[in-house]
């Protein structure tokens, strides 16, 4: 039995830093967390005081851009598994983002999503807890030459000729057949920068999830936009 799809959106204005979020809901992140072990990947190479290794570099590029799940797999060995991603999210202040033995399965909060969405886009020369400014810089460009594919959720609210970056998660449970959908990234819309964040699950069908993520993200960033 099921009661329906839930979903749960978060948003920030990356001009004066107003946040809504609908509630605070934990999700499993499906691959949007495939950003959080970037991230962690970043800050594991700085406290050694390395840049990332080729097969890192191409580790990543695969797991962003394509949402490779055997690249993710490689680097989360990398970072020390669950133990090593709570670590870093600790460091980043993402206190409802909680780690799993199987990566896909990390439950989080679109307020989290957005949480690590803000240091991403921090300006370069901000300092703060998470990657230095060329690591920022290195996690958004990957965001944003995500495949045409899988350039659905956030970037749909886009104003034309606009840039965006996205990290999408799709996943169906095992239980239920029902699918988890779930979208991160940053837009313009309405002349307006936002970092956004939909997470959700209970849907019949990937499409029908996309179509609610989508809805679900132009409601949080329509509430912001009124309060302007």
């Amino acid at each position: 039995m099921t009661d329906g799809p839930r979903v749960s959106a978060a948003v920030l204005d990356l001009a004066d830093g107003e946040t809504h979020a609908s509630d605070d809901a934990e999700f499993v992140t499906a691959s949007v967390v495939k950003v959080d072990i970037l991230t962690a990947l970043l800050l594991t190479a700085r406290d050694a005081g390395r840049g990332l290794a080729a097969a890192e570099r191409a580790h990543a590029e695969a797991m962003i851009v394509r949402s490779d799940n055997d690249a993710a797999t490689a680097l989360w060995q990398g970072i020390g598994r669950a133990g090593g991603l709570d670590a870093a999210n600790a460091r980043l202040g993402l206190a409802r983002t909680v780690a799993d033995a199987r990566w896909g399965l990390t439950r989080t909060t679109a307020a989290d999503r957005v949480a690590l969405l803000r240091q991403v886009l921090a300006p370069d020369g901000e300092a703060g807890p998470g990657p230095d400014g060329p690591a920022r810089a290195y996690v958004r460009e990957l965001m944003e030459r995500v495949v045409p594919e899988q350039a659905w959720g956030v970037p749909a609210l886009a104003d034309p000729d606009t840039r965006w970056g996205v990290k999408n998660g799709w996943l169906p449970r095992d239980a239920t057949g029902l699918w988890v959908v779930n979208s991160t990234g940053w837009v313009t819309a309405g002349g307006r920068a936002y970092a956004v964040a939909v997470l959700s699950d209970g849907h019949a069908t990937l499409a029908e999830g996309v179509a609610r993520v989508e809805a679900a993200a132009r409601d949080a960033v329509d509430v912001l936009a009124r309060r302007g």
